[in-house]
């Protein structure tokens, strides 16, 4: 087996797939002695903390070569390039290019910053990773970039325009996945309901969905990752509503709860929007759980404003809420509105927590009785359907089985259970 370079990983679960990919291509290349720092972009905090790891990585290991790639070295290629514990800097298309790696690992320093522009590139990289953690869970990386232009969002200056894997393709991989042994597939991207609007032949994500479901007639539960609500089209909300296959979990891209607050962040849906999309998917899945991302302090927010986004954890049913405190991104509209205190930001941004903590801990305790089919983890662990993760009580098969669970009382952050 080839050995593999140390990773840090910052970020997205697609930052973390595509630093498994990375281990396998710097390894291949010779480069098994390297420190590889995935960065992320997404606030000001996710790039100081890139540039401690960046630190840390010389630190810890003066004699290796300290490459640094990801969203924040794509969007400031320069601020990593002068970092002089930085041996060479690589952007996010580069990072997946066997190439890139090679020239790296024969000493080419011509360029120690390798960065290309990301809205030239017009295709999606291919699958290069089998699984990402347990034997349990496989990742499907359909699509990449993002084609809208939110007003706090520097993501799409990281990752590029929205590209997609065609279908054929994504099938073939989720097959191969299943056959090695995957019960769980998890569809993700950077905006996965953009999905198949740049392929030659036109798809949206329920096309896809479809496809894979029906061609892949023994994957146990596919799983979608964070997804757009103004973007479901009608055969994916179908086979989220009608296929127990489809796990009974949605992360929405919600952002905030107020009308105008969500018109200035240029998002494309409103408040009723989000709360009857959640009403009519519980109301014909009543299992379904559904996580969202909410921002607490974005400018020229008012206090009612907030209660709208507070209020939205209740209207809405949701049960994971992630919480980020507004960061304004250099180069971002928002970054030129009026700004709210950081001192009011982060007082908001803790009140959410704690209403999303009360909402997680109602949910779980909620399940206590019920029977569940989890696919069990390592650890003593199981992940159900609809996200939450169960200590068992007693042992309940490998990594990657299915087991029936009998639910009891909340622990934590967990649900206690009992293999059946």
């Amino acid at each position: 087996m080839t050995a593999a370079p140390k990773i840090v990983t910052h970020g997205c679960r697609l930052n973390a797939i595509e630093s498994a990919a990375m281990a396998r291509l710097a390894g291949e290349a010779g480069l098994a002695d390297a420190v590889i720092v995935n960065t992320c972009a997404v606030t000001n905090e996710a790039v100081r903390h890139a540039r401690q790891s960046v630190r840390r990585a010389r630190r810890e290991n003066p004699n290796a070569r300290v490459i640094v790639t990801g969203c924040a070295a794509q969007t400031t290629p320069e601020d990593f390039a002068a970092m002089p514990e930085a041996d060479a800097v690589i952007g996010n298309r580069e990072k997946l290019d066997p190439a890139e790696w090679r020239a790296l690992s024969d000493g080419d320093t011509h360029a120690p910053m390798r960065v290309n522009d990301i809205m030239a590139v017009r295709a999606a990289s291919e699958h290069l990773i089998d699984s990402y953690g347990e034997r349990a869970r496989a990742f499907l990386q359909v699509q990449t970039g993002c084609d809208h232009r939110c007003t706090f969002c520097i993501i799409p200056y990281g990752r590029g325009n929205s590209r997609s894997t065609p279908v054929e393709m994504v099938v073939r991989e989720a097959r191969r996945l299943v056959d090695a042994g995957a019960r769980e597939l998890v569809i993700t991207g950077v905006d996965i309901t953009s999905y198949g609007g740049d392929l030659d032949e036109p798809a949206t994500l329920g096309r896809l969905v479809e496809a894979v479901l029906d061609g892949v007639p023994d994957l146990f539960r596919l799983r979608l990752s964070s997804i757009d609500g103004a973007e479901i089209d009608d055969a994916l909300f179908e086979r989220i509503c009608g296929d127990e296959r489809v796990a009974p979990h949605l992360h929405l891209s919600l952002q905030a709860g107020d009308n105008m607050i969500l018109k200035r962040m240029k998002r494309r849906h409103d408040r009723e929007q989000a709360i009857a999309l959640c009403a009519d998917i519980r109301a014909r899945r009543p299992d379904i759980a559904y996580g969202a991302d909410i921002i607490a302090g974005f400018p020229t927010e008012t206090e009612a404003m907030f209660q709208r986004s507070l209020d939205l954890v209740d209207e809405a049913g949701l049960q994971y809420v992630h919480v980020f405190p507004f960061s304004p991104r250099e180069g971002t509209p928002a970054a030129r509105m009026p700004q709210l205190e950081r001192p009011v930001i982060k007082a908001r941004a803790r009140r959410l927590r704690a209403k999303a903590d009360d909402a997680m801990r109602g949910f779980l305790d909620r399940l206590e009785g019920r029977t569940e089919t989890a696919i069990v983890e390592s650890g003593g662990r199981a992940r159900l359907g609809n996200f939450a993760l169960a200590h068992l009580a007693a042992p309940a098969g490998a990594p990657g089985d299915v087991a029936a669970l009998k639910i009891g009382a909340r622990r934590g952050g967990m649900v206690e259970a009992h293999p059946i």
